[in-house]
């Protein structure tokens, strides 16, 4: 699910070779909820990477992402990370993010799916899934 949200650019790092065939270069924005602003850290991946390079700190932007999980057993004991992985990066509007309410989380439709839970940040909203398609209009063997 596509989630966005719109805020200030706080901090941009250098891209980091991960691996020979991974990638990667982080952001921070900072996001305003309530009477404290949230700094929330993105990250964007192999050829992604240089979407944030139009921008410069302080630049109001509005980013698109997905919510990422993984775990991974470490000398016998599962371990989990989340990351918030931007795909789409926006000049913002300029005026600045809203200050005190709430984000509001849309599910994509879903037949008789109970209705979202309302959150509290209005600048964080999930976009609608891409429709899946049916059995005939893919050439798999199942």
């Amino acid at each position: 699910m596509a989630y966005d949200t719109t805020g200030r650019l706080h901090e941009i790092f250098d891209e980091q070779q991960v691996s020979e065939k991974f990638r990667k270069r982080e952001f921070v924005l900072e996001v305003q909820d309530g009477q404290y602003p949230e700094h929330i850290k993105f990250q964007l991946v192999q050829d992604k990477t240089a979407l944030i390079d139009p921008f410069k700190v302080g630049d109001e932007v509005k980013v698109t992402f997905n919510l990422r999980g993984r775990g991974f057993n470490k000398n016998g004991q599962m371990l989990y990370f989340t990351n918030l992985e931007a795909w789409k990066i926006d000049a913002g509007s300029g005026g600045g993010a809203p200050a005190g309410g709430g984000y509001s989380q849309q599910a994509a439709p879903r037949a008789a799916a109970p209705a979202p839970a309302q959150n509290q940040n209005p600048n964080l909203r999930a976009q609608p899934a891409a429709p899946i398609a049916g059995d005939d209009d893919n050439d798999l063997p199942f």
